[in-house]
């Protein structure tokens, strides 16, 4: 893992986890040939207001700490499902229900999946 994109995966989790995300997952795609990304980094909020808040967090700490900014956010109209773009690490912010119907994480059987326990949570 090239250490910047680790740097931008350890912020994105400390954001999500200030936030009071839910059932982070890191999909590590980086021994698959031929795809846009690197990292999937999907997490959970449970309302707009809290996935809003997740987003902001993400972009705000990533900046402060990295330095980087990302190439877009979509998704902020309606907080549904929210993509942030970082180029090798894209963050995906659902609200339950639409995180259940598309179900990233499954989506590509060859990904490598990272889950981070939510605080509180036991193994």
């Amino acid at each position: 893992m090239q250490e910047n994109n680790k740097e931008i995966l350890d912020a994105i989790t400390y954001s999500i986890q200030e936030k009071k995300g839910q059932k982070i997952v890191i999909a590590d795609f980086s021994d698959i040939e031929n795809i846009i990304c690197k990292y999937f980094v999907i997490c959970q909020g449970n309302t707009n207001v809290q996935v809003n808040a997740i987003t902001d967090e993400i972009v705000d700490y990533v900046r402060k700490q990295t330095g980087q900014k990302p190439f877009s956010v979509t998704g902020r109209d309606n907080n549904i499902w929210v993509a942030i773009d970082y180029g090798d690490v894209i963050v995906h912010v659902f609200q339950p229900e639409a995180r259940a119907f598309y179900d990233l994480e499954h989506l590509w059987a060859d990904a490598k999946l990272v889950e981070i326990l939510d605080e509180g949570q036991e193994p």
